[in-house]
This record gives C-alpha cells, structure tokens and sequence, in this order.
C-alpha cells in the first residue's frame, strides 16, 4: 500500500491525522474492509442450525 493511498483511505473513514498516531495500518485496513463489506448482498446467511451442524 502506497503513502498517497493510505491516506486517502484514512480520510474515507473520517480519521484525522491526529487519530493516526493510535492506529496502525493494519487498523485501517481492516476497518476499510468491513466498511466495503456492509453493502454486499449475501445470497445465503447462515443459520443457527449450520452453525451447530459445522
């Protein structure tokens, strides 16, 4: 990950630099990842009757 693109993902969550110093970049990513992964449309959720079977 590039300097330029850490930032601009940064400012996407709507850190300020300040917050930075208490986060890592693993952080970041993590949370931008989430973040993208609120929208999708699941075609199957899992239940708790999978979950026992699992």
């Amino acid at each position: 990950m590039t300097t330029p693109l850490f930032l601009l993902r940064c400012k996407q969550l709507g850190f300020h630099l300040d917050e930075l110093e208490l986060l890592t970049i693993g952080m970041i990513n993590d949370m931008f990842i989430e973040r993208e992964n609120d929208d999708y449309k699941y075609a199957y959720k899992a239940t708790q009757e999978d979950f026992n079977n699992f």
